[in-house]
């Protein structure tokens, strides 16, 4: 089978699409056909070798977190799974494997695929909608009628954030630049605004905010003014470094590091397939072009959340299809 894999860490270059022997799936174990993957920021840092440490892994190494597939094979103790059945799930990080024709996955990370999206959009869903909804409920412990603040909303992960919050019962600022204005507007949002002006203080957004969520890097300097924007009692959380506390009027803060979890990813799907979840996906492409897009990434060329096609075409159930493009 093809899979792109890189044997040492470095620039994008390193990314090799070569012929490698299909896994062959043990004990809790599930083989999976890929039908596509999704790129992620975090691809981009274990490739380069930033997350070594942090998250060691075996070389060489099949990127591709985000798996959206059909079931091809069964471990032993593997139950309530069928050959054929539509699939997603977040691999584990140190080991992945997205990126190539078959993959192995825990079962515990598998969840059934979207009855109403494409299956090769569905992979753009597992990691980042675990990322929001660990953020927002985990974290943030979301209740009904909570004022919010989401900076960096029209992300991958922000946009999924805003529309939780929404279904939540959350009063919603989405922040973000003004190209994604009307799609956060579509998903219902109370209020859209552009970039942070943190100098501003809270009130020129309508703040502060019971709970603020910020998917925007930025200095530690103005990590700490986001706290000003937090009310008394409130919490911030963060995927994009931490938000100082101020014990003083109990604010609280809290960070992020996603995991993978089958049953939140089966709510998450059950969400999509009501209507009251959208995943947006700016661009297809095939995935033996994906050291293109980490070079793209890591010159700030992409333009929202990108699906690796594992062939130029795959026909879903209802017998549409989706290209592999550039859009």
């Amino acid at each position: 089978m093809k899979a792109m894999r890189f044997h040492e860490f470095g620039s994008s270059e390193v990314l090799r699409y070569e012929d490698v022997d299909r896994p062959v799936p043990g004990s809790g174990q599930v083989l999976v056909r890929v039908a596509a993957t999704s790129f992620n920021p975090v691809d981009d840092h274990i490739r380069s070798g930033a997350l070594a440490e942090m998250i060691p892994i075996a070389l060489p190494y099949v990127p591709g977190i985000d798996l959206a597939g059909t079931v091809a094979g069964l471990g032993a103790d593997v139950t309530g799974l069928e050959i054929g059945d539509r699939v997603v799930a977040m691999l584990p990080l140190d080991s992945a494997g997205g990126a190539a024709e078959y993959v192995l996955a825990p079962a515990e990370s598998l969840a059934p695929a979207p009855r109403t999206t494409e299956l090769v959009d569905a992979a753009a869903l597992p990691l980042t909608g675990l990322a929001a909804w660990q953020t927002a409920f985990e974290l943030a412990e979301l209740k009904p009628g909570q004022t919010v603040l989401v900076n960096g909303a029209g992300g991958a992960v922000g946009s999924l954030v805003v529309q939780l919050a929404l279904d939540a019962g959350a009063h919603v600022t989405a922040v973000d630049a003004p190209q994604h204005a009307d799609r956060l507007r579509g998903y219902g949002a109370d209020r859209v605004v552009g970039p942070l002006a943190l100098a501003a203080g809270p009130a020129a957004v309508g703040g502060p905010f019971q709970v603020v969520v910020n998917h925007v890097r930025v200095s530690p300097e103005e990590l700490s003014q986001l706290t000003d924007y937090v009310a008394d009692g409130g919490v911030a959380a963060s995927t994009a470094g931490p938000i100082p506390e101020d014990p003083a009027r109990g604010v609280r803060s809290a960070s992020l590091w996603v995991r993978s979890d089958g049953a939140q990813l089966a709510e998450l799907v059950a969400k999509v397939d009501a209507g009251k979840l959208r995943v947006h996906v700016a661009a297809h492409r095939p995935v033996a072009e994906l050291a293109a897009v980490h070079e793209d990434a890591g010159a700030g060329r992409l333009s929202g959340k990108t699906v690796l096609l594992n062939t130029v075409a795959f026909t879903s159930a209802s017998g549409s299809q989706v290209r592999a493009r550039r859009t």
